[in-house]
């Protein structure tokens, strides 16, 4: 959306997407993950350079290269919720997943002690 639109436009009565199992959810990222690949296969510097902007209710909240969008709020917010994630996950003394290869969990590097009482 953000490569093929130059705004976005709130106006409080959006609802985000709720998943009804994993499944949804798994299949709804994927679809996600495929559009998004494609349209950067696609997208020029020069479309990139072009100005993006995010208004609510016609105040203008943001506005910066659609590149530095896509970098630093579309792929960097995801990488902030995984990190919140992991920390519920470790809270809840659940296992934290790999994200960029085995955790320590998954290494056996932590041991009962270090755990959340």
């Amino acid at each position: 959306m953000t490569i093929e639109t130059d705004k976005l436009e709130f106006d409080g009565t959006e609802r985000p997407f709720f998943a009804s199992s994993q499944k949804d959810l798994l299949a709804r990222l994927e679809e996600n993950a495929a559009d998004y690949r494609k349209v950067l296969r696609s997208v020029t510097d020069e479309e990139l350079s072009k100005n993006w902007t995010m208004h609510y209710r016609g105040q203008k909240i943001l506005e910066m290269p659609k590149g530095a969008i896509l970098r630093g709020v579309v792929m960097n917010h995801l990488i902030h919720h995984r990190g919140q994630l992991s920390v519920y996950l470790r809270l809840l003394n659940v296992a934290i997943p790999g994200m960029y290869g085995p955790s320590a969990d998954d290494m056996g590097l932590l041991r009962a002690e270090n755990q959340v009482a």
